[in-house]
């Protein structure tokens, strides 16, 4: 499962970590007198890490089921995320946020230079342009201060925050590291297509790798530059060296292709 299955261990880590801090917590209070200064303070910790342990595992599940994004509340018209989804969901949010916040700023990824072969390592644009007009990138695309045609979001964890500098918005949320199924690759793409017509697109997910190629593959061959999603991967990933398909991501364009490309062909 490639990604989908790393991020699933993910929220698994963050499980088991709270449930041995509720596990420290509860064997340490037992030791401590009710009226022990500070006591109070360590009992609401206790409360939090045991809710912790239970939502994360919660989310773990969800994303191997692949179902239940909308629990976290994301409103797909305005791409806001409600104040009480931080609120009940802090667990989720807090890691989460701060996992990206330090992976976009200080992650360092290797880069090989076609010209002479030589690889480097720097930390990937929060945004790139993959082919005229289209662009794949990361939740922090605002950065460019650029005006989109449109704009497709596939975080179900991040508000949108170009959603009033794009003409038109497609919200399409998904858990991190599993590909929207085929007919919602075919729905966003012919979206995109219509999008580029009043200007640049920029697909989006969490970090502009997994989630984002996925859909820019459909979109650069259904406006007509590509004949594959091979071949559009090429490309993205020519422009775009973090890019990268799970084998979920290559299933699910492979069943898109066949469905809505070569058998409209014959």
């Amino acid at each position: 499962m490639g990604t989908v299955h790393g991020v699933y261990l993910k929220y698994v880590g963050l499980s088991a970590i709270s449930y041995a801090g509720y596990a420290f917590l509860d064997e340490a209070l037992g030791d401590i007198d009710d009226r022990t200064s500070g006591d109070g303070l360590q009992r609401l910790a206790k409360v939090y890490l045991g809710y912790s342990t239970i939502l994360n595992g919660i989310i773990a599940g969800l994303f191997k089921l692949e179902w239940g994004m909308s629990i976290i509340g994301k409103n797909k018209e305005s791409g806001k995320i409600p104040l009480w989804s931080y609120i009940v969901f802090a667990p989720f949010h807090i890691p989460t946020l701060l996992y990206t916040h330090l992976h976009i700023r200080f992650g360092r990824h290797k880069t090989k230079d076609d010209s002479t072969g030589k690889s480097s390592y720097g930390i990937a644009p929060v945004a790139s342009e993959v082919s005229e007009g289209w662009w794949v990138g990361s939740c922090y695309g605002h950065e460019l201060n650029k005006e989109w045609g449109g704009v497709i979001d596939l975080t179900v964890e991040f508000p949108e925050s170009c959603r009033k500098r794009t003409k038109h918005y497609l919200s399409a949320p998904t858990w991190d590291g599993i590909p929207l199924p085929p007919a919602e690759l075919e729905h966003a793409a012919k979206f995109a297509v219509a999008a580029r017509k009043d200007g640049h697109v920029l697909v989006h997910c969490a970090h502009g790798r997994g989630r984002s190629t996925t859909v820019m593959c459909a979109c650069l061959v259904r406006e007509g530059l590509f004949s594959s999603w091979q071949d559009a991967f090429g490309q993205i990933k020519k422009n775009r060296s973090v890019c990268k398909l799970n084998k979920r991501m290559r299933e699910n364009l492979e069943a898109w292709q066949n469905q809505y490309v070569d058998l409209k062909k014959q």
